[in-house]
């Protein structure tokens, strides 16, 4: 993995909105106009890589992008009126529940007959479609447990103190060696994938980028903390039967020690998770503020949905045997211009 001061590359533009938001970064031109933004696609790729390049100033920021840009005014105007469309295509689309137990029902039950990507994977999916996994979930998992972490300092008492740790495990339980993207950087090294930070954003799908600016949308945003908090819950109740199959799968597919035990981790710490995140995290913030139960099922929802995109998009294109990937994997992120 790399150094954690490394900063990624810009990756290449795929439309007006990404076009004009990287040269704006550059300081080599003006951001998008008003029209530009209201009339991208909500899910497409042009909204969703400008937006992800807004949210990564957040994280580790860009190479030869001066850190100041982080807090442009101009810039999180751009952003607002992106994110602004976003929550509100996701509002529009998303399930809606009547009560949180009713968003998590359909959760906290496995189906019979599993159809998604991690029983494809388990099943019959080949190691070059486990590298595509990897290669896709890198761009959340070399960063694992931060977006969550902004919720901290938005909780309190009991709620405060269960996510903290959950995040605590998360981060190794003050190991640098069990930090889960640690763990996830070694996975990928057992398949042959290049664990630098970012290394393959031109690789991924606009449905990928979906699932991974949802998390830095309600992180950055206090208002929106009942939201983390389902998507936190959703997370941690789907990671442990999940992160079993793909176990199975890394097995079967002999992709190595390392991709094997980073799930094997996952089976065991995310079930005890599920209960923390469920009794104390949400039941503490809806204890102290039960008014936010909307925003935990709106969360809950909202994960769903864009996970089940994502995971459509892949078995589509897997189930006819081509690529899921926009680009292949020798040749992300290789754009520096």
């Amino acid at each position: 993995m790399d150094d954690p001061r490394d900063e990624p590359v810009l990756p290449a533009p795929r439309g007006p909105l990404s076009r004009a938001v990287t040269t704006y970064l550059r300081g080599a031109g003006p951001l998008p106009s008003e029209a530009e933004v209201a009339a991208a696609p909500v899910y497409g790729e042009d909204l969703q890589l400008a937006l992800y390049l807004c949210y990564e100033l957040h994280y580790r920021g860009f190479a030869d992008v001066a850190p100041a840009l982080e807090w442009d005014p101009d810039l999180l105007r751009t952003r607002a009126a992106m994110e602004g469309r976003f929550l509100a295509a996701l509002r529009e689309d998303a399930p809606h529940h009547d009560s949180v137990d009713d968003a998590l029902a359909g959760i906290l039950v496995e189906p019979v007959d599993g159809t998604g990507v991690s029983h494809f994977l388990r099943d019959k999916g080949e190691l070059w479609q486990l590298r595509e996994y990897a290669a896709l979930r890198s761009l959340y998992h070399l960063k694992e447990a931060d977006p969550h972490a902004w919720v901290l300092p938005r909780l309190r008492g009991r709620a405060k103190a269960a996510m903290a740790a959950v995040e605590f495990d998360e981060y190794g339980g003050g190991r640098a060696d069990r930090v889960h993207a640690r763990l996830w950087a070694d996975l990928m090294t057992d398949l042959g994938l290049d664990t630098t930070y970012g290394r393959y954003v031109d690789a991924a799908c606009a449905e990928l980028l979906v699932t991974v600016n949802l998390m830095s949308l309600f992180g950055l945003h206090r208002t929106l903390r009942g939201a983390l908090v389902g998507h936190f819950a959703t997370v941690e109740i789907t990671s442990s039967p999940g992160s079993r199959r793909l176990a199975e799968a890394m097995r079967r597919t002999g992709a190595g020690p390392a991709a094997e035990h980073f799930y094997d981790e996952h089976v065991e710490a995310d079930a005890v998770h599920e209960q923390v995140v469920r009794k104390d995290v949400i039941g503490g913030l809806l204890e102290d503020e039960p008014e936010l139960a909307p925003d935990v099922a709106f969360g809950v929802a909202a994960t769903v949905f864009t996970e089940d995109r994502l995971g459509d998009r892949l078995l589509a294109d897997w189930g006819e045997g081509r690529s899921a990937l926009r680009a292949p994997l020798s040749q992300a992120a290789t754009h520096v211009s």
